[in-house]
């Protein structure tokens, strides 16, 4: 997952809103998002690589998301363990948020560079494995790219821009699919350096991404209504053409297993 925005706790009609973007190699492969047969209460996409997802809720409303670090640390270093089974294992524990990420820190060191965002509609927290910080997250719009939470690279701000202006208006599905396909990319002076060439840091700068070999794998726009009310829609692509759409819709159960 390489692009989430996201608002928080001051929409009338939604606790939440995510407009999320998994980018990916086209070669890895990757189911949609369903329910898990393993753990029939997550639904998620899956990593069929690894195992783990990237943006997943359960049917109790646990919801967690990840994104990579881009440095170039990362791409010289080998990890032992996957990232994606962060996310899964928040979404399968029963742990609270903020111990389910104290008890990652001693190892975080372990995975790759990663951003994740555990809790449910209500309350969120963040951390990364490079500052190992748990951060409660404010209300209102945030953004979250291959760096840490709201920094300033362009596609994070213009997607949180973007997001605002949208949910200021009756909120419309196909409008945040829209967004998220937006491919304007960054100016030369306003790249971020993680080591990429220059050519690939501005190919890798706009919200929607679509290269040879690398690019958006599938948008997710996921809303939780102040009833509890969930809705999860995603759409998969391979390269600029729209492969298909899947969604979902339930009720948040507090006391369903899981």
């Amino acid at each position: 997952m390489c692009l989430i925005n996201f608002q928080f706790g001051d929409h009338p009609e939604y606790k939440l809103i995510v407009a999320a973007n998994r980018d990916e190699s086209y070669d890895r492969p990757t189911k949609e998002v369903h329910y898990w047969d393993d753990e029939p209460y997550i639904l998620a996409g899956r990593d069929l690589r690894g195992m783990g997802t990237w943006l997943g809720i359960t049917k109790t409303g646990r919801i967690a998301m990840l994104t990579n670090i881009r440095t170039d640390k990362e791409m010289l270093e080998s990890y032992r363990k996957t990232r994606g089974e962060l996310v899964s294992g928040f979404l399968s524990s029963s742990a609270a948020p903020e111990e389910y990420l104290s008890q990652l820190i001693p190892d975080s060191g372990e995975y790759a560079g990663f951003n994740l965002l555990v809790g449910d509609a209500d309350h969120l927290y963040y951390m990364n494995n490079y500052e190992n910080q748990i951060v409660q997250v404010t209300d209102g719009v945030h953004g979250l790219s291959n760096h840490y939470l709201d920094t300033d690279w362009p596609k994070v701000i213009r997607g949180m821009s973007l997001l605002e202006s949208l949910t200021a208006e009756a909120f419309d599905t196909e409008a945040v699919f829209d967004l998220l396909r937006d491919k304007e990319k960054a100016t030369d002076s306003e790249l971020p350096e993680t080591g990429l060439s220059r050519g690939l840091e501005y190919a890798l700068s706009s919200m929607f991404i679509d290269t040879p070999y690398y690019g958006t794998r599938c948008s997710t726009v996921l809303t939780v209504s102040h009833d509890n009310e969930v809705r999860l829609s995603e759409r998969t692509y391979l390269h600029d053409d729209a492969t298909g759409q899947v969604d979902y819709d339930f009720k948040i159960d507090s006391g369903a297993a899981g």
